[in-house]
């Protein structure tokens, strides 16, 4: 451990508001979910503090409203650059709050800089169009031209499971437009939220434009919501959350990324040699804490018992231990109530009838990796978001019939099928009911310029940087009248 990171241990951790580090009347302890070390003593807002932040961040929007588009990416290139330097601290933050693994912590730290870096590439291409008017008679003699404006103060809540990453999807193209900031990291992750505000602040970003308060959801969230300065609303969460979000928001934008079950098809005749590898990652990084992590795999009966078998043989290679060992693959989940929650669907699946062929017991209070098959549709582990270290297997005789298990949920973010016929992969990117369709690929795969948002219960809106940006612009309409 660094003595950066050593040194967060057990500290006061402030709210961030204005650029000024204020107290809070009351503060709870964070402990590791790996160890149950305590590692920090956390600010919880009050709603008056709260309102602070969005008074902050009202009076900044005017600053960075108006700052020159390479001014706001200078910035943020300088946060590229900082983060960039401090790499190996970050990861182990993120570690050490969420139990991350520091393989996948130091991917997530990659994946941040460049998140930031893309917005600080699309800072400099927000642009609108012309209007061909004389493409009516009536608007002969006029010439026009759309320009996107920002919107203001933005409330972004954000969760655990990426809390770096999916940070830096809301405040990049946030800043990168000229918006202003008021953050609420989720209540276990909020070390990481808080470092990064510091390497803004060196980095010369103005004070207020980026505000940072923690505390309970139902105190600060329902702050951001009801304050009417407050014009949008980025949330990544549940589905509950964010439904109630939506119901409550009125007339504000809302950008909600949900919960999903994400699907892979097998087709017939697929080398499966070459994708067991991939599906052990999509199904385990991140102890399957991933909105898109690979929960379902339908395969076709003819490779079923050859994927089976393999997969299996995988999965129980992966090493389960201290996240801060850099051969751990699985560690702890988020908290121990989410491992017993996730370790009794195992057990309703098993009382029905389902199969475990791999992993289904806790381990020195970490969940193992777990395989399913024979799982009913109707099970919990199916049908429900399992945000787990378990997936499940079931045989199907036909693409069509995967592609109806697939469908088959309240969910719609992104799904795979892995095929050597491209009419059946045109087929499926045309039937499935998802926000993204991924030709031989899991559905777990993610880079952070793409549209990245799903349909049904998985939310409304898109983020990837550029998809954000025209979230949190208005469009506006400019007409010249020649004819005076």
């Amino acid at each position: 451990m660094t003595n950066n990171v050593q040194e967060s241990l057990q500290l006061k951790k402030y709210l961030l508001i204005d650029g000024k580090k204020v107290e809070a009347d009351v503060y709870s302890a964070l402990y590791s979910p790996y160890s149950g070390e305590k590692i920090a003593e956390i600010a919880m807002a009050d709603e008056k503090l709260v309102k602070e932040a969005i008074s902050a961040a009202d009076k900044a929007f005017q600053k960075i409203a108006h700052m020159p588009a390479y001014e706001r990416s200078a910035i943020l290139e300088k946060v590229v650059d900082l983060l960039t330097e401090r790499a190996e601290e970050a990861a182990r933050i993120l570690a050490l709050e969420c139990a991350k693994p520091l393989t996948f912590a130091k991917a997530e730290v990659s994946r941040t800089i460049e998140t930031y870096k893309f917005a600080a590439e699309e800072a400099k291409r927000i642009h609108g169009e012309t209007i061909p008017f004389d493409a009516s008679p009536g608007g002969v003699g006029r010439i026009g031209y759309t320009v996107r404006k920002p919107i203001g103060v933005i409330g972004a809540i954000t969760p655990f499971n990426f809390p770096l990453n999916l940070v830096a999807h809301k405040v990049g193209p946030a800043i990168a437009s000229g918006n202003s900031i008021v953050l609420k990291p989720a209540s276990q992750t909020p070390l990481s939220a808080l470092f990064i505000a510091e390497l803004f602040h060196e980095a010369g970003l103005p004070d207020g434009v980026l505000n940072v308060v923690t505390g309970a959801g139902s105190v600060v969230g329902e702050t951001l919501i009801h304050d009417d300065r407050v014009q949008m609303i980025t949330f990544t969460g549940s589905p509950a959350v964010g439904i109630g979000i939506r119901n409550k928001a009125g007339l504000k934008k809302t950008t909600l990324e949900l919960g999903s079950n994400a699907a892979v098809i097998v087709d017939k005749n697929v080398e499966i040699d070459r994708i067991i590898d991939r599906c052990v990652m999509g199904a385990f990084s991140n102890q399957g804490q991933v909105c898109i992590s690979l929960q379902r795999i339908y395969a076709h009966e003819d490779i079923y018992d050859e994927l089976v078998g393999k997969l299996v043989v995988a999965t129980k290679q992966l090493k389960i231990g201290d996240p801060l060992n850099q051969e751990t693959d699985i560690s702890a989940l988020i908290s121990k109530t989410e491992t017993e929650r996730a370790f009794s669907w195992i057990g309703e699946a098993k009382e029905q009838g389902a199969v475990v062929l791999t992993g289904g017991q806790i381990e020195d209070g970490i969940l193992q990796p777990t395989i399913l098959t024979n799982v009913h549709p109707t099970l919990k582990v199916s049908c429900q978001e399992v945000f787990a270290p378990i997936v499940i297997v079931n045989k199907v005789s036909s693409v069509d019939e995967a592609i109806q298990y697939v469908n088959d949920s309240r969910y719609g973010l992104q799904a795979g099928i892995y095929t050597d016929n491209v009419h059946q992969a045109l087929h499926a990117a045309n039937k499935l009911e998802v926000g993204a369709v991924l030709i031989n690929d899991i559905p777990t795969f993610r880079v952070d310029h793409m549209p990245y948002g799903g349909v049904k219960e998985s939310g409304t809106g898109r983020e990837g940087i550029k998809y954000a940006i025209e979230e949190m612009t208005e469009l506006k309409l400019v007409v010249w009248n020649q004819n005076v």
